[in-house]
Parts: C-alpha cells; structure tokens; sequence
C-alpha cells in the first residue's frame, strides 16, 4: 500500500500578506541560542503574534455566531480522515450551486472548491475584491446535503466587496467549519482522497491557521 500526500496549506512567514486591513504576522525570537543555559546545547523559542485569519485558517461557528463552537470544540470527526470531494471552478468569479453536481455525492464529506486563485498567493492581486467566492445559494445547497466542512482555495469563501457574509452565517450558522486560502487542489482528485485538517485547539478563538493535507492510498500490483 502506498500514500501520496498533498500539502492543502501556505507556509506562514513574518511580514506576509494576509487579509486586507488586518496585521500581518510577526514571527520573532524570544529566546535566542546565544542565551540557551544548557551545557553544550543551544535552542531557540520563537514569538509569533498574528490574528487569528493568517495564512491558511478555519472558521469555527463561533467566527459569525456568538453562541457556536469555537476553534477548541470543533467535532474532530469533521477534521480528520474525512472523504473529499472537489469542486472544480476554475475561471470562474461567482461560483453558484450548478457546479455542485448531485447533492447525495456530497453527504458528509469535505467539500473543496478548486478555483485556481492560489496560484495568486503572495501578490497584490491575491487580496483584491475580484477573487472567486461561493454564491449564498451553495449554501443553502451543502447544509442541505449535510457536508463535513467546505473549503476553498481564494481568499474568501464570500464576496468581500460586499458587506454581507452569507455562506460565512449560513454554514457556520448549521455547524459547518470552513477553510478559506487553501492551496494545491489541483493535485487532490475528484474524489478518493482524505482530508486532514487540524487546528491548535485554542479556545475563545472563532478563526486559526491550521496544517491541512489529503492524502490517497493506491493497492501495488498483488495488494488486495
């Protein structure tokens, strides 16, 4: 049995562009190896101060609605070894519920809107208004056919230049985390792969960065 893994997350490094208006992040030393008290050891203690949508991140219910789950009481079961389904919309900019298929196909499973706006990812033009987002429509669609969590590689999953949030209130509203600055789906297939997507369980947070990878298991010749 064999197992190919495919990074889903964008590295977080000091100074690097985040979402418009909030702080970038700082990663810094608190401890360096010139001041290690060890005896023929050195080591080094980072500082990294950031807000919690940096680099790739989930939104837990709490995000939208005060009385939801938070990062820390997120269902593990919704983050880990969970069956994906991509969605490919690439060159698309408003992304409506047509391109969903058959809503049975969806039925709890990580669901991942392929966009191709990552490839933007540390340019200007990554954080403009003109990114791929999700209709309210869709939704509607995937709370209806009861999905494990929704992701998308664009920098949100709703349409910034707006100041309204639908897909944000509507799935955090039914449970439903989401991940929004994903990268490399288009190496994940249709179907087939697995999602692995844990963050830090900090509690009193509705957003966090997060390692999230999917992996697929191929049978060599003779396996069964």
């Amino acid at each position: 049995m064999s197992r190919a893994i495919v990074e889903l997350s964008h590295p977080i490094s000091d100074g690097m562009l985040t979402q418009p208006g909030l702080p970038a992040p700082r990663v810094t030393t608190a401890v360096a190896r010139d001041q290690s008290p060890l005896v023929d050891m050195t080591y080094d203690i980072a500082r990294v101060d950031m807000v919690g949508p940096t680099g790739t991140y989930i939104d837990a219910p709490f995000h939208f609605h005060a009385e939801g789950a938070d990062v820390a009481e997120l269902p593990v079961e919704r983050l880990f070894n969970v069956p994906i389904v991509v969605i490919r919309a690439a060159g698309l900019h408003a992304v409506g519920p047509d391109v969903l298929g058959d809503p049975a196909r969806l039925w709890g499973k990580a669901v991942l809107v392929h966009t191709g706006w990552s490839d933007k990812w540390g340019s200007s033009a990554y954080r403009e208004p003109g990114h791929p987002f999700l209709v309210g429509e869709v939704a509607d669609a995937l709370v209806a056919a009861n999905v494990a969590l929704v992701g998308i590689d664009s920098l949100n999953i709703d349409d910034t230049s707006l100041p309204t949030r639908p897909c944000h209130h509507t799935l955090l509203g039914a449970g439903i985390p989401i991940i929004e600055q994903l990268t490399n789906l288009d190496a994940v297939p249709d179907t087939g792969a697995k999602l692995v997507a844990l963050p830090a369980p900090v509690r009193g947070t509705g957003s966090f960065p997060l390692r999230a990878v999917a992996w697929t298991e191929h049978r060599g010749a003779g396996q069964r």
